[in-house]
């Protein structure tokens, strides 16, 4: 098991999750952008009423300045479009004043009942250059204001960037009574694991070796437990998964058969992480990576050639695949974002090959509330997966 402590210990159910590609990261050959896999809302809204159909329990909403739709709109349509999943919105510190940022991510919440949850996200803007410590106090400070706006009478506070007094919160209360959306967090740098270990509920990881992947949680938990708190760790990692590993390996390389390495490389760069330290350890994978690109046996860096953040996908069976999340759950995680190109085929995929052979839930609030688990389907008679 697990070598750190973790909130949900006692869960053998797993959050998994698919992604909605709102910033133009929908292929079918990866880097060549064509028609109907731009990023659209007709494209996007399709892949999250698909996931909720299919059981997935929450879906990630990403946020980017340079391509793509807006985030928080984009989860307010579609509210009305999903019954079960719950929705990942990802909310970049600072482009939002804060007691307004409350009020809509409350709001949001309500038009969710509940099924809201929070990426919180520290980077620059466009067009400005921040310093990394600032931009982590900021996104420490926004956090500090939302607590407080979602569980107590009145907001007051007094910050290096942000000052309020005397503010009434009764315009923004969550639907989430107990404390508000879960607080989802990714980050590299000794701040950033301060921020999320004092703040932040679940930490995201992107795909490395699991020795690797084992040494990070034990630096996270480290701050978490400077400040008394037991946190839930979660992977964002791509997904090929098909009936045989032969299948699924051919399919990877024809994913990135048309990818010139200079468009590639553009498509990297556009992103405002480009720089982060992230981002070096994904290009530090695929330096390691085998001629095929594979870091692990069935860990495969080649979607990191045309994408910033996660740049690794799971490759191989459906039984391949199974064993190696129940290995992740063995280490610990609790949370497991997935994608894949085209992201409404590779939804399809997943959904029918290996999410029914999985125990899944929503993970349980800091506050307690029960997770509702949906059991696995048992194998049939000489079903193999």
């Amino acid at each position: 098991m697990s070598e750190v402590p973790i909130k949900s210990e006692s869960l053998t159910a797993a959050e998994v999750s698919w992604f909605a590609p709102l910033c133009s990261d929908d292929y079918r050959y990866l880097g060549v952008p064509e028609g109907d896999y731009r990023s659209s809302w007709r494209n996007t809204s399709a892949i999250i009423r698909r996931a909720d159909e299919l059981g997935y329990r929450n879906i990630l909403c990403p946020s980017s300045y340079q391509v793509g739709q807006d985030t928080l709109s984009f989860v307010a349509a579609s509210a009305p479009l999903t019954r079960n999943i719950n929705m990942l919105a990802a909310v970049r510190c600072g482009e939002m004043q804060p007691i307004m940022l409350a009020r809509t991510l409350a709001t949001l919440d309500h038009m969710l009942e509940g099924r809201l949850t929070v990426n919180i996200i520290s980077s620059d803007f466009p067009g400005q250059k921040e310093d990394s410590a600032y931009r982590y106090q900021r996104s420490r400070e926004v956090v500090q204001i939302l607590k407080q706006a979602w569980t107590q009478e009145e907001i007051n506070f007094e910050g290096d960037i942000y000052n309020f007094k005397g503010l009434t919160t009764d315009p923004v209360k969550p639907y989430q009574s107990d404390g508000g959306p879960l607080l989802y967090f990714g980050g590299y740098s000794p701040a950033a694991l301060e921020l999320c270990g004092e703040h932040c509920d679940v930490y995201l990881m992107w795909p490395e070796k699991k020795e690797e992947l084992a040494e990070r949680m034990k630096a996270v938990n480290a701050c978490a437990s400077r400040y008394g708190r037991v946190l839930d760790y979660g992977l964002r990692v791509h997904m090929i998964v098909r009936e045989t590993e032969e299948e699924a390996r051919e399919f990877a390389r024809t994913l990135v058969s048309q990818l010139d390495d200079e468009q590639g490389r553009a498509i990297r760069e556009r992103a405002l992480d480009a720089t982060s330290l992230g981002v070096a350890h994904q290009a530090k994978n695929r330096d390691l990576a085998d001629d095929e690109g594979y870091v692990e046996p069935h860990l495969w860096t080649g979607v990191g050639r045309a994408r910033s953040g996660s740049g690794a996908a799971l490759v191989g069976s459906a039984s391949q695949i199974i064993k190696t999340i129940k290995e992740y759950q063995a280490m610990g995680i609790r949370a497991f974002i997935f994608s894949g190109y085209p992201h409404l085929e590779e939804c399809d995929y997943f959904g029918k090959l290996v999410l029914p052979y999985l125990d899944t839930c929503s993970l349980p609030t800091e506050y307690g509330r029960v997770p509702d688990v949906t059991p696995a389907t048992p194998l049939g008679v000489g079903e193999r997966r």
